[in-house]
């Protein structure tokens, strides 16, 4: 085993597929000289070269279909977008390109591609620039949505998603960048659309999924000093979505409480929360709650920007209201 950072478990992902594999490459802003905004592409263009990894322009919309042109003729890019809320100026190109030339060609072109970068808030960015967008994508037939929320799921799972024949969204934190964890040394791989029981417990369920869920982690040993036991699920994979883990915690548990840093209306959790209640219902002993984000656009200012976030206090209340204490 090995210690490495977020970032680095995403470049080992990308350098260790391209050496294996000449058709990949990876294109964004500031990939290359800069070693990535991020610093997740460190050492890339003195290994592969400037052919195959690619300084853009600031223009998503034109590296983006420039990269699924080339996934549609034997490529397999990676595009990173500085931030997923950048990616609305090429999502012409992700929804109406990459996600549907499968169907629209009957099969004849398949489009095998990652696009990859930071989701949803990292502190004191304003509303432009906090968005969420795992449920934006999740909706869309014909992509896939991952969001990991530590580095050995991260490396893992992107080396999953640049061999699979389907466009992937691969969806980061700023925040996480940085994060430390063990990983092997040798190769590994984890398929994409299983969970992770992170947590086994006995008195409720919490789902959740990229960097909030560490809030589940603070409220479960809060709860576990009043004897409340927690299981605690990451999805890492949005869609496709791995129900069968999530029901089987409740039915073991009875209760849910789904944590979720994005908008409430439309959100993955109403997703889960339809998913349960439909199959299985009878197994639930109190209504299932979801914390979400402030149904407002995310605020600039410190004070409000801690209020709009849900914490791991919105959680230990979630749970003790499932469970009829106060």
């Amino acid at each position: 085993m090995k210690t490495v950072q977020f970032r680095e478990a995403v470049c080992e992902a990308m350098s260790e597929e391209m050496r294996r594999d000449e058709s990949i490459y990876l294109i964004g802003e500031e990939v290359a000289e800069y070693n990535g905004a991020y610093k997740a592409s460190k050492g890339m263009l003195d290994e592969f070269g400037a052919k195959r990894v690619i300084d853009a322009p600031i223009a998503e919309l034109g590296f983006g279909g420039i990269a699924v042109g080339s996934a549609m003729n034997g490529n397999r890019p990676i595009v990173e977008y500085m931030t997923f809320n950048f990616s609305l100026v090429g999502i012409d190109q992700i929804i109406n390109n990459a996600a549907k030339i499968r169907q629209m060609s009957g099969g004849q072109f398949n489009c095998p591609i990652v696009f990859r970068g930071p989701t949803a808030s990292a502190g004191q960015l304003a509303a432009t620039h906090s968005q969420a967008f795992e449920s934006w994508y999740a909706n869309c037939p014909g992509l896939k949505v991952i969001v990991p929320s530590n580095p050995y799921d991260a490396k893992g799972l992107l080396k999953a998603a640049i061999r699979d024949d389907d466009p992937v969204i691969f969806m980061e934190s700023e925040q996480m960048y940085g994060d430390k964890m063990e990983i092997p040394e040798g190769e590994y791989i984890i398929p994409i659309g299983v969970a992770d029981i992170k947590r086994e417990g006995s008195d409720v369920t919490v789902v959740s999924f990229g960097k909030i869920i560490k809030e589940a982690y603070k409220a479960a040993d809060e709860l576990a000093k009043e004897g409340i036991s927690v299981e605690i699920i990451d999805l890492r994979t949005v869609r496709p979505m791995d129900h069968k883990t999530i029901l089987e915690s409740v039915k073991k548990t009875n209760r849910l409480v789904i944590l979720e840093e994005a908008w409430p209306f439309g959100s993955v959790s109403s997703e889960i929360t339809f998913r349960v209640q439909d199959e299985a219902f009878d197994y639930l002993d109190a209504p299932i709650k979801r914390i979400t984000t402030a149904d407002a656009p995310a605020p600039y200012s410190p004070v409000l920007l801690e209020e709009w976030l849900p914490n791991a206090s919105d959680v230990v209340s979630a749970v003790k209201e499932v469970m009829y204490r106060k």
